[in-house]
């Protein structure tokens, strides 16, 4: 099968390129002596999370309870689940815990763990707790040096139906670093607080089993990580405009864009109209601190080629694109095809049902995507 006969919108996955992130991360992850732990929310597809842990110790993370049970239909069997898990879910969260070997979630809120053991106890379960750690982010967390911060973890140590799976953080100001030795000081104090923070409470007699830090920034710039055990990161499978643009990676790394059409053509204001909008690509700015003219994502001609052109506005269905360059809008015809490099791969990537496998030039298959919550 060749692009041009792909319906569009549509995700193309360059595959090389896709499997070389993997093997570079996967090697960078053995030099630097820690547990690789995929963050498979970036695709949320079988095939791909199989590359990442190929030669990695064979934990994901998740950001869904229905992730959750796809990979682990799929035979994946130590998940973490990695938004804070709240009472609504624990009856599922649960039952995945006791169809796979290895379930983790998380939290930083005493009263949740009270009510976690009290239901892992009615359902005769035993489930694995992280700490949620704010490292500088403050998303979620609990601050390490509060004295909140020990009591919790002693408390999820202490109830009788829970394991103390050790620390957990992500470094996610890590996006906003403007500098590589801003993003290297960010990723150093990530290290270091989770690193001091567990021999405190090693000094206060309670097992650490694992310190989880993670960000693909971050993963980039950190020279070394003793004392950490596992780093978590998801976007290098695929990258993005953004992590380009950061420096996290080249251009020439990016696995995903999106196959789109022209639909219209405007002469008169030299602008054309794709049919990739905002459910296509979604409306993240991705690095908008950064570059104030990164728009929606790159435009990129049907081989790959950067036209230097950039979705500048979305709605649900449409992408405009201004094209100065009258011999580039010449060519530019109703029905051609185009590829847009999205800002963010991840909210991209989840706006659809599969992904076109791309190598050497043709698809050569189609990977499904798991959806919902």
């Amino acid at each position: 099968m060749q692009l041009e006969t792909i319906k569009t919108p549509s995700l193309i996955l360059d595959f090389q390129r896709m499997k070389r992130n993997a093997e570079q991360i996967t090697a960078r992850a053995k030099s630097l002596k820690v547990n690789l732990r995929p963050h498979v929310k970036t695709h949320k597809c079988a095939e791909i999370a199989r590359f990442q842990i190929e030669n990695n110790f064979g934990g994901i993370i998740v950001s869904t309870l229905a992730e959750a049970h796809f990979f682990a239909k799929h035979g994946f069997s130590d998940i973490t689940y990695g938004v804070p898990i709240e009472g609504g879910k624990f009856g599922e969260a649960i039952e995945i815990s006791k169809g796979i070997e290895h379930f983790a979630v998380l939290t930083d809120d005493a009263e949740t763990v009270e009510e976690l053991n009290r239901k892992a106890k009615i359902e005769d379960a035993k489930i694995n707790v992280f700490l949620k750690i704010d490292v500088g982010y403050h998303r979620c967390g609990v601050e390490p040096q509060t004295k909140e911060a020990v009591e919790i973890s002693r408390q999820i140590s202490d109830s009788p139906n829970l394991n103390f799976a050790g620390i957990l953080t992500h470094a996610g100001h890590s996006y906003h670093a403007e500098t590589s030795e801003k993003l290297l000081a960010v990723a150093h104090d990530e290290r270091d607080l989770m690193r001091n923070f567990a021999n405190k409470l090693r000094g206060e007699n309670l097992e650490v089993p694992t310190v989880s830090i993670g960000s693909t920034p971050t993963f980039s710039a950190i020279d070394n990580l003793d004392g950490i055990t596992e780093f978590r990161a998801g976007n290098y499978i695929f990258f993005d405009a953004f992590q380009a643009t950061l420096g996290s990676c080249s251009f020439a790394d990016c696995a995903l864009t999106v196959l789109t059409a022209i639909v219209h053509r405007d002469i008169a204001r030299q602008k054309i109209v794709v049919d990739a909008g905002a459910i296509a690509l979604s409306k993240d700015r991705g690095a908008i601190e950064f570059d104030k003219n990164c728009g929606y994502g790159r435009v990129y001609d049907l081989d790959g080629n950067d036209l230097n052109l950039r979705v500048e506005s979305l709605s649900q269905e449409h992408g405009e694109i201004s094209v100065s360059d009258a011999k580039i809008f010449n060519k530019l015809k109703v029905g051609s095809r185009l590829r847009i490099l999205a800002n963010h791969s991840c909210l991209t990537a989840a706006q659809h049902s599969h992904f076109h496998v791309l190598d050497e030039g043709k698809i050569v298959d189609r990977w499904e995507i798991n959806r919902g919550w």
